[in-house]
């Protein structure tokens, strides 16, 4: 498979946007397991590319690009995103530097890419920076997961008005 360096540039900056605009949009809305949960889920589907002799990987390699992903490339995702409730809601949280962390990590990978090419089929660079991605996304979402249990296991406080808390205190 030969693929054109400009063809490449323009689908890496086309699902950068595409991403860009889901995160956006994700944290006007109250978080849910659900949301939290499919997407690694629905990315899971990915693995099927392994049934394809031409995609397959040596396990340590294999091995190696997931704690890549799950130890250096979701720590700054981690770093930059919480959850936080407000009232019943559980919303996410980031920080401003959130959106120059996902395009440093995006033109890492970019880049990177272009030196692994050089050792393996671009089938198999895929493959490893699938994996690297798979490992970002679960440890991040699993990070998510967790905080968001332990928001909804404590009961949101009712903010009482002033003048509530007045008839109260009689």
């Amino acid at each position: 498979m030969v693929a054109s360096p400009i063809l490449t540039a323009v689908v890496s900056l086309v699902g950068l946007c595409g991403v860009l605009a889901w995160r956006v949009r994700e944290g006007r809305t109250a978080m849910t397991v659900k949301k939290i949960v499919i997407p690694p889920l629905g990315m899971s589907t990915g693995f099927c590319m392994f049934f394809v002799p031409a995609f397959r990987v040596p396990w340590m390699w294999a091995l190696a690009a997931f704690l890549v992903g799950a130890v250096v490339f979701a720590y700054p995702l981690l770093l930059t995103s919480r959850l936080k409730r407000e009232g019943d809601a559980i919303m996410m949280k980031r920080s401003s530097a959130f959106f120059t962390v996902v395009i440093v990590l995006a033109a890492v990978r970019y880049f990177a890419r272009g030196y692994v090419d050089s050792f393996m089929t671009l089938e198999q660079t895929g493959a490893l920076f699938y994996l690297v991605a798979f490992g970002m996304i679960l440890r991040w979402r699993s990070s998510l997961f967790f905080a968001y249990r332990a928001l909804t296991s404590v009961p949101a406080l009712a903010s009482e008005t002033p003048a509530e808390e007045a008839a109260l205190g009689e």
